[in-house]
């Protein structure tokens, strides 16, 4: 009788035997992470935010427009919902701190963790928050010249939408680390104990932040006496007197979900192209947001039949990408003497 292999033992052994050769393949000849050994000029973002299914809030927001400004993006999204909170309902997960650290010790094991900037945004409890900071301060270990931009998102218009000891947290541990930060009017306050019913009272905010912390602040919507504006500041060197410029922006008729978190990422995206001139920073980011973006949404809800003024809106991103790489500049920067 002629002798044969047990064909399922073989096969089995066959396939453990090139399942551990081609492991061992892998592990010696891994390739480059491009995004590292060749970076781009702008760099490399590690970016913490939410994240919806459906419509542009958070990451979905930020990303995209970083990419088409020569980013290399990587994005951890704090949540993930079907959709943002504004619609009727919403489902989904909320990443806590240890599957945040899960992540980071990921990228670590695998010697992936340099990156030259971090973009947080919604943050909704005070351990993930503290776990950020953690993220912070090992990636700055990493690379000392990490730039943090961070839009400290709390509330609008006089009403907190996170737990108040959150505001401690920011103004205590998180400005402190922060080299832009992009509060609206109310997160200003909050973080000042200032209350803001002046340009002067603008700018002084500003003045308080850069003592904190941040060398760039952008306080992207305050509304005086009707006007909206956007105040920034920059402070080049400690203890030398801020370079500070106000937009005035032309208010539309309508509320858009997304909006801060794609004017924060704007303004990172277009500072390493401009360092020195956060005013001409401020210029490209409003006028892509607020005289592109913002109007294409308007006008295509209206040629859907749609009232813009019954609801919010989600913005027309992926239509505006030719007004985000090169937008005209229509709303300009007034510096103040």
């Amino acid at each position: 009788m002629p002798f044969s292999f047990p064909t399922t033992t073989t096969t089995t052994s066959l396939r453990f035997h090139n399942r551990n050769l081609r492991s061992r393949n892998w592990r010696m000849t891994t390739p480059p992470v491009l995004s590292l050994a060749l970076p781009s000029d702008t760099g490399r973002v590690l970016s913490i935010q939410s994240h919806t299914v459906q419509g542009y809030v958070g990451n979905k927001s930020a990303v995209f427009p970083l990419q088409l400004l020569g980013y290399d993006v990587d994005p951890i999204n704090s949540v993930q919902f079907s959709n943002h909170t504004g619609y009727p309902t919403f489902k989904g997960q909320v990443l806590n701190g240890q599957q945040l650290c899960d992540l980071i010790e990921g990228l670590e094991a695998n010697d992936l963790l340099f990156y030259t900037h971090v973009l947080t945004g919604y943050i909704g409890s005070v351990s993930f928050l503290d776990t950020i900071l953690e993220v912070i301060n090992k990636l700055r270990a990493v690379n000392p010249k990490l730039t943090y931009v961070c839009d400290p998102v709390m509330g609008d218009e006089g009403k907190l939408y996170v737990p108040e000891e959150l505001v401690h947290v920011y103004r205590e541990k998180v400005v402190p680390l922060a080299s832009m930060l992009t509060p609206n009017q109310f997160e200003a306050e909050k973080l000042t104990g200032l209350r803001i019913n002046s340009e002067e009272d603008g700018r002084e905010a500003c003045a308080i932040l850069h003592a904190a912390g941040p060398s760039k602040v952008v306080i992207t919507s305050i509304t005086i006496g009707g006007i909206l504006l956007l105040i920034g500041s920059h402070q080049k060197e400690k203890g030398l007197k801020p370079e500070q410029f106000k937009i005035l922006i032309h208010k539309i008729p309508a509320y858009f979900t997304g909006t801060g978190d794609l004017m924060t990422a704007l303004l990172l995206g277009w500072s390493n192209k401009y360092p020195d001139n956060l005013d001409k920073v401020a210029e490209l980011a409003v006028s892509t947001l607020q005289q592109a973006l913002l109007r294409r949404t308007l006008d295509d809800y209206k040629r859907a039949g749609y009232d813009p003024t019954s609801s919010s809106l989600e913005i027309r991103l992926i239509q505006s990408q030719e007004e985000i790489r090169n937008p005209n500049v229509e709303l300009k920067a007034e510096r103040y003497s």
